[in-house]
């Protein structure tokens, strides 16, 4: 099993490069139609101002095409390069994307191109060896010819190796910021979007503030309330025997009265969280579920006590729907982040179909949302369901 593993490791940057490599020569064929498509546009809209012909027309026709080719460019990052960027520019942005990306392609091509003859010349070379025992015009192959000949082709290879991660991440960076949302539009979404998680976290108190109203009236409440007339009727019991017996009850009911409010404290709370830390307020979440919890932690360090306490919530809140309503046998919670990332993965074998829009997972997803992280739950019918949460450290 591990060599299979370390196989598919390998593999996978292979993997990667030839699909990057697919993609650059993809960008390189549509750069060269992109350039027709641009000369036309810029013969059409000259005769159409020259001879004044198709001035309503000739715009509405040369934006969708600018739109057409922007979006089929878009696809082809996304699925050969990685980046698949927003859908909501207009036809100005995609008439200056084609503009900057032609020669972006281009370049690609051209750095193919130099790494196929390239290889095609090293094949010859290799063949001119191994069959007649020359170079190709006749020069013997020493040791130091091999060698050098050997060298400046890698250095050659390497070079286009790294052009063609050059013109990569080039192709990405013009998609970004030309088709992209400008940086006005950026902080006008951020504000948009600061101004409905602030709503959403006045609202996920309240949800919290209704909860522990509703813990205490249906649990604790009425333990106190109990354990008072257990009191007062052993105030009133004219038998000592009588009496101490309803006193023994009256004790055990303190003590079912304190675990209620330990419980609903736990739930505000926990003090492992602050004493230990998040992996330790994990661990004690698994040893109260009813159910098996297996907990998987790889944090460096201590993640901020605002990104803690949220991926606690996040948790503790799907262990015990999980518990409650899924019928699950087992809860598997991994936790894994870096300085600038927590992710939290909670995953159960029940019968799925839980509702994201449900009080407990809509009071999470704003919870999240809160502090600008993304909050995601997949639970199909038949399970099984998985929640997942990603929160930012920064």
């Amino acid at each position: 099993m591990a060599s299979s593993d370390a196989r598919g490791a390998r593999r996978r940057p292979a993997r990667t490069a030839a699909r990057v490599a697919v993609g650059l020569l993809l960008g390189a064929a549509t750069a060269g139609a992109e350039l027709v498509l641009l000369a036309a546009a810029a013969l059409l809209t000259a005769y159409s101002l020259a001879f004044s012909r198709g001035r309503r027309t000739v715009p509405g026709i040369v934006a969708d095409a600018a739109r057409a080719a922007a979006e089929l460019e878009r696809r082809r990052l996304g699925a050969f390069l990685g980046e698949r960027g927003p859908a909501d520019y207009g036809p100005l942005r995609a008439l200056a994307y084609l503009v900057l990306r032609v020669p972006v392609g281009l370049l690609g091509g051209v750095i193919l191109f130099l790494i196929g003859y390239g290889a095609a010349l090293a094949a010859e070379l290799a063949a001119s060896w191994w069959i007649t025992g020359d170079y190709m015009d006749g020069i013997p192959p020493t040791p130091w010819i091999v060698a050098y000949t050997a060298v400046f082709g890698l250095v050659l290879l390497f070079l286009a190796v790294q052009g063609l991660v050059g013109v990569a991440a080039l192709e990405r960076t013009v998609a970004r910021r030309c088709l992209g949302p400008s940086p006005l539009e950026e902080y006008e979404r951020r504000i948009a979007r600061l101004s409905v998680t602030r709503a959403q976290v006045v609202d996920a108190v309240d949800d919290e503030r209704r909860r522990i109203e509703r813990d205490l009236h249906d649990g604790v409440q009425q333990r106190l309330v109990a354990l008072g007339m257990l009191i007062g009727r052993a105030r009133r019991a004219g038998d000592a025997d009588r009496a101490a017996d309803l006193l023994r009850q009256a004790h055990e009911e303190s003590g079912r009265a304190l675990e209620d409010l330990r419980e609903v404290a736990w739930r505000v709370y926990p003090a492992a969280l602050d004493g230990e830390g998040l992996r330790a307020a994990l661990e004690t979440v698994a040893e109260r579920s009813p159910l098996p919890v297996g907990i998987g932690y790889a944090v460096p360090g201590r993640p901020p006590r605002a990104v803690e306490t949220a991926a606690y919530f996040v948790v503790c809140e799907a262990v015990t729907n999980a518990a409650k309503h899924s019928g699950a046998s087992r809860v598997t919670v991994d936790v894994t982040g870096s300085a600038t990332m927590i992710g939290v993965r909670i995953e159960d074998d029940g019968s799925g179909g839980a509702d994201p829009a449900g009080g407990g997972l809509a009071g999470l997803a704003r919870r999240v949302a809160a502090l600008d992280g993304e909050f995601a739950v997949h639970s199909p019918p038949g399970g099984p369901t998985v929640i997942t949460a990603e929160l930012p450290c920064g």
